[in-house]
């Protein structure tokens, strides 16, 4: 029955899973999304109706302007080789609760508690969502999209002093943050602690009268040699100039060896 039954997917997702189920495949994978009041119905129904025994994980994925998106990996391990299932529930980032999963899947405790502390998704009804992870006193959740780089705060960026800086001299260049990095001042455990930044003064518009009018200079032009000067300034006894030089050099012939060659003389030898 459970394999019939998960032969019959994605095509029959609203029969299987309620009328407000969606599904895909791709990859030998296939996905249900269901609603938030769906969630617990659609675990037991991979359960008992499909025969996904195997919880494999649970975790979340922050999609900004969507919500927290809730996935759970279950897999059927029948005879016939194994069937993999996701199912996937979103919970708005103002409101982010769901039941806990414990009763179907009680493997699922300590993913739960893991994405609550990542993620700051609620798990009603667990009976222990304690961090497991970071530490007691940490603050915030750092798997979500808004959240700051506490390290990047603590550190000033790009550093108190930059190379080739002294302490009395010229200004120094203006400290930049990364993007997403509030100022140390505002957010972090510095708050409130350090001086205001100094202003940065404002540039005074430039006019027409501070432009000094520059004309680049002329190009030099190009001395030409013609063929009378070129004869002129060879001396009495230079040789003539030729338009290929190797014609003038002397010819040469290779050296004679006695015991293979035999100069030729001109008439026949005995």
């Amino acid at each position: 029955m459970s394999t019939a039954s998960f032969d019959r997917l994605p095509d029959a997702v609203t029969d299987v899973f309620g009328e407000d189920a969606t599904a895909e495949q791709a990859y030998d994978l296939l996905t249900v999304d269901v609603p938030p009041a769906s969630w617990l119905p659609a675990l037991e129904t991979a359960r008992d109706a499909l025969g996904c025994t195997y919880f494999d994980w649970l975790s979340a994925v922050d999609e900004p302007g969507t919500g927290f998106r809730v996935c759970a990996h279950v897999v059927a391990l029948p005879g016939s080789g194994v069937r993999r299932l996701l199912l996937r529930t979103t919970v708005p980032h103002e409101a982010p609760s769901l039941p806990t999963a414990i009763g179907v899947y009680a493997g699922a405790a300590w993913h739960e508690r893991e994405t609550h502390e990542m993620f700051g998704v609620v798990f009603e009804d667990h009976p222990n969502l304690v961090p497991l992870l970071l530490p007691e006193n940490f603050e915030g959740h750092p798997l979500r999209k808004d959240f700051v780089l506490a390290a990047r705060v603590a550190k000033a960026w790009p550093g108190a002093k930059e190379p080739g800086e002294s302490d009395h001299g010229g200004p120094k260049r203006r400290t930049m943050l990364p993007p997403g990095v509030p100022d140390p001042n505002e957010w972090g455990p510095l708050k409130g602690q350090l001086p205001p930044a100094p202003a940065r003064p404002a540039r005074r518009a430039r006019t027409a009268g501070d432009a000094t009018p520059t004309t680049p200079a002329e190009p030099r032009p190009r001395r030409t040699r013609s063929a009378s000067q070129g004869s002129a300034s060879q001396g009495a006894g230079s040789p003539p100039a030729t338009d290929a030089p190797w014609r003038n050099a002397p010819e040469t012939r290779p050296p004679v060896r006695p015991d293979t060659d035999t100069p030729d003389n001109g008439g026949d030898q005995e």
